[in-house]
């Protein structure tokens, strides 16, 4: 006697677990614990089997019985159905194991640990929210260059042109991983050349007039934020490192008693190591704050919202809007460029010593790119001279007058 969807929902527990027969094998399987499960009972080959059909009541009796008779005509025509169940679900795993979703976190684990925190946190953005949504559950050999271009153009919709070509950037990297790795034939986004729109040059603000630098510097010695905000802004101009470095500097990196901050590698955009020598004036800030953060955090800035990270990529820059410059005015890492344009136009150093401490590729006269500590002596003392010449702005700025003329070497 078929059952009827009412004595299948009141279908309660027992002791032991029984079964509720619906005919040609498809019963309902009810345990203990309350769960009830459709199961369909057949033979082939001459052995009795068993093939579950899901789970009440997210299958209804109705779609019991649709799977049962769909089970029932592979065994008319001598398959079995729990044997084409095996295989449907090894092809869906390793459908699963080759859409892109997958392809790129592989490729993002195997990939990324050695590039730095701020490029690895970047990349993963894009993936979540520009990438994932649209092509993580494609294969990734089926992805033609129309349908990556769509995507794409979603990011461009917000006016994020600039994340749009790193989308179109990351996209490539992973489809050549899954080309490498027998996943996928090409790279789909070799074809999209020109088609989106141009990136907007971005430069970051920057004060270059020593006038204005001298009264820049008079206002960040009036920020009255936290000690480790305000040193961390405070060593900014004097470092002109990139923004990043600075605010990830660890007290295991520096040597305070000879004057000397090295940068490990994987932090530097270049993969190099990178000798930072240390004028007396940043040395006498970061030991301001050495009682404070160094017995509670590897890092010298830490964070107020925990001592196993440091402070956010905002902190220096909200900083600088607290007393009172824009975006559009200054940025941290418009420190950098104030830097190289007065130690070359105004102090006169050597352009590659200037190159050279701001971790941009520098070459020998023989093509060979310089190691990390050339010209080490000559850049410590280009740093202290760069950190007297912005005392010197801020004394003249206070006193209302700055002197601008060159000072040669």
């Amino acid at each position: 006697m078929k059952l009827k969807a009412e004595q299948v929902k009141q279908a309660k527990p027992r002791e032991k677990a029984y079964k509720l027969a619906d005919g040609q094998g498809l019963h309902l399987l009810v345990k203990p614990n309350g769960g009830r499960y459709w199961r369909y009972k057949y033979r082939y080959g001459g052995k009795e089997k068993t093939l579950a059909l899901g789970v009440y009541p997210d299958v209804s009796l109705k779609d019991a019985r649709s799977a049962h008779q769909d089970a029932r005509d592979k065994l008319a025509q001598g398959i079995d159905p729990g044997a084409v169940r095996k295989v449907e679900k090894v092809t869906r795993h390793l459908s699963e194991a080759e859409s892109f979703e997958a392809v790129a976190r592989e490729w993002f684990e195997q990939i990324m640990p050695d590039k730095s925190e701020s490029y690895r946190a970047r990349t993963g953005r894009i993936l979540e929210k520009d990438l994932y949504p649209h092509l993580g559950n494609r294969p990734i050999s089926d992805v033609q260059p129309p349908e990556l271009l769509a995507t794409l153009r979603r990011i461009e919709s917000r006016g994020a042109n600039d994340i749009a070509h790193r989308a179109k950037q990351t996209a490539g990297q992973v489809f050549r991983y899954a080309v490498v790795t027998g996943r996928a034939q090409r790279d789909p986004s070799a074809d999209l050349r020109g088609a989106l729109k141009p990136r907007r040059k971005k430069h970051h603000a920057a004060i270059t007039d020593p006038a204005e630098l001298g009264r820049l510097l008079v206002a960040m010695d009036g920020f009255e934020g936290t000690p480790v905000t305000k040193t961390a802004l405070m060593v900014s101009p004097y470092l002109f490192q990139r923004p990043g470095e600075v605010r990830e500097m660890e007290w295991a990196e520096l040597d305070l008693d000879n004057g000397r901050w090295e940068i490990p590698a994987d932090k530097m955009k270049m993969r190099q190591s990178h000798v930072v020598p240390l004028c007396s004036q940043v040395v006498d800030l970061i030991r301001e704050i050495e009682p404070l953060t160094r017995h509670r955090s590897r890092y010298v800035f830490p964070s107020a919202r925990g001592a196993s990270r440091c402070i956010s990529e905002n902190t220096v820059r909200v900083a600088l809007r607290t007393i009172g410059y824009t975006n559009e005015q200054m940025t941290p890492h418009g420190f950098r460029a104030t830097a190289r344009t007065l130690l070359d136009e105004v102090l006169g150093y050597r352009v590659d010593w200037i190159e050279h401490q701001l971790a941009h590729a520098v070459k020998d006269p023989n093509g060979r790119a310089y190691n990390r500590t050339a010209h080490l002596e000559g850049r410590a003392e280009m740093m202290q001279g760069w950190a007297d010449y912005l005392d010197n702005l801020k004394a003249q700025a206070l006193a209302g007058n700055v002197v601008t003329a060159k000072f040669g070497q």
